[in-house]
């Protein structure tokens, strides 16, 4: 059978059993707009989970010495409050938005693997059950930090062959769905959509695809050999027993860094969609952002000891790692220089998805300049394991990952519900977002240079005043978020009814506007938003 054929026979089996109904529907279906949902809404609901263990780390670190929390489950939320909004915020978000939007934009009438893509959403919950619930074992969650260094990560306790469990399954989940993705969009493409014809989030999603069958695996074989470590008898990374614990450090960011753009590509798609869309111009160079894409996801894979520069590795190491790390900049500048130029005397409008965008490509490029300065080796030896590489890593993935998932659901949002956002509302969310993830995060660059280390639950007293303002700044993102949680809801029960071109006509507009260059010549059928 091919893989073109499953869908068609999906619907047949659905005629004569009728379609689901009430939770069966959302239990058992196949469609990729109803698991698109479920991703989203799992996704909405893991961002507040791990915000909440943030908002408790910071609400400890208003002041020195041990308020709430004790050093222990101080680092077992540290610890949760990563592995939660990776993998179950940002990355299954961004599944929910490939599983809405690429079918549409390629003119797939689905995914091509639909039970599939079932199976990847169902393991998600389970999975996240089975991490959480680790916090209520004897000795507590994780307490080793997202990156389970050995020997720190093998001191957990009875939790740890559970928060193991919980990455393989997240593991085979993105394995999952990443298959599909690649499947759908080099299989069911309508005709003439030839592969540079493509909406610029699907290539986004493509080559995001490709770096997750690669990198999963890798973080599988690093945890397992934990596993074994801990329990087998092995010793892998056990120095005592001529392992290298060195070693787990460079298969941990192997996978990574790669990680990183996974939750960063499929954003420069999203922005990539929206900011032509309200300059009422074509994207500029849309080759060249093809290219700088693939360009990325590529050298994402040769700088990963950026992040050990202080392990004591060879000096040409250092050097190779410190080039190639700065080299990544050259086509990440490329694209901000595209997505300047689209705006440049562009009709611009400013509603709720064009803000969201424009502060992603500013706080974004903050967060890849203070990246510049973590790849110069000697320096990195100072600013290693502080606040700065926390206020640079936070820089790239709220600005970056979240506010470009918040852009795409304000943006695609009217088309999925059939009504308007209350614009109001969602420019009070941005404002009130942008203002606290500012006040959050950028003090932080000030406490790391000063020296203060991160994953720490006490801090001298210099550092204080830095850290009252950074927790005043968490709380005010913190719950600004309840403002977006209550405009989803309310559209989704009704609103303004959206027009067919949602954005006053602009929608499309990318592809139907005549242009210098042929990548623009798309303007017939299939909906390309």
């Amino acid at each position: 059978m091919s893989i073109a054929a499953a869908p068609a026979l999906h619907h047949e089996h659905d005629t004569h059993a009728g379609p689901p109904r009430g939770l069966g529907r959302w239990l058992f279906t196949t469609n990729h707009k109803d698991i698109g949902t479920l991703y989203l809404l799992f996704s909405l609901m893991m961002f507040f989970v791990g915000g909440s263990f943030a908002l408790v780390i910071r609400a400890e670190l208003f002041q020195p010495g041990l308020q709430i929390v004790d050093p222990h489950l101080f680092n077992q939320l540290t610890t949760l409050h990563a592995l939660v909004m990776i993998f179950g915020a940002v990355m299954p978000a961004f599944v929910g938005l490939a599983n809405w939007q690429v079918p549409i934009m390629i003119g797939a009438p689905d995914m091509a693997l639909p039970r599939m893509n079932n199976w990847s959403f169902w393991i998600l919950p389970f999975a996240f059950a089975l991490l959480l619930s680790t916090l209520f074992l004897p000795g507590g969650g994780p307490a080793g930090g997202w990156t389970l260094y050995p020997p720190l990560a093998l001191q957990t306790g009875q939790a740890f062959p559970f928060v193991i469990l919980a990455i393989h399954m997240m593991g085979i989940s993105s394995i999952m769905g990443a298959i599909n993705v690649i499947a759908t969009i080099l299989n069911l493409r309508a005709p003439g959509m030839i592969l540079m014809k493509m909406p610029l989030f699907v290539w986004t999603w493509l080559i995001t695809a490709f770096l997750l069958i690669a990198v999963m695996p890798v973080l599988a074989g690093a945890v397992t050999m934990l596993l074994a470590d801990k329990f087998f008898g092995t010793s892998f990374f056990n120095a005592a027993g001529g392992g290298d614990p060195v070693m787990f450090q460079h298969i941990f960011w192997f996978f990574g860094h790669p990680e990183v753009y996974i939750m960063i590509l499929p954003a420069f798609g999203i922005i990539s969609q929206i900011i032509p869309t309200f300059a009422r111009k074509p994207l500029f160079g849309y080759a060249s952002m093809v290219y700088a894409t693939a360009s990325i996801a590529f050298l994402s894979f040769i700088v990963w000891a950026h992040h050990m520069f202080t392990v004591g590795m060879p000096l040409a190491g250092e050097l190779f790692f410190m080039y190639s790390t700065m080299l990544i900049a050259v086509p990440t500048g490329v694209k901000v220089f595209n997505w300047v130029s689209t705006m440049w005397r562009g009709s611009m409008t400013f509603e709720t998805p064009m803000l969201f965008a424009i502060a992603f490509v500013i706080l974004f490029t903050i967060g890849g300049f203070s990246g510049l300065m973590l790849a110069i080796a000697p320096a990195d030896f100072q600013y290693h394991d502080t606040y700065f590489v926390v206020a640079h890593f936070h820089y790239v993935l709220v600005p970056g990952a979240v506010f470009s998932i918040m852009a795409g659901v304000y943006y695609w949002l009217p088309k999925w519900t059939g009504h308007m956002i209350d614009e109001r509302l969602g420019r009070l969310h941005f404002w009130l977002s942008v203002v606290g993830v500012n006040v959050l995060f950028f003090p932080q660059h000030f406490l790391g240079l000063a020296g203060m280390p991160r994953r720490i639950p006490d801090y001298a007293l210099q550092f204080t005043e830095f850290n009252m303002i950074s927790s005043i700044g968490a709380f005010l993102f913190g719950f600004s978020q309840l403002l977006f949680l209550y405009n989803v809801i309310q559209t989704i029960r009704g609103g303004e009814p959206a027009t067919d071109q949602v954005w006053e006509g602009a929608r499309g507009l990318e592809w139907t506007l005549p242009s210098p260059t042929p990548y623009h010549t798309f303007t017939k059928a299939p909906v390309v938003e």
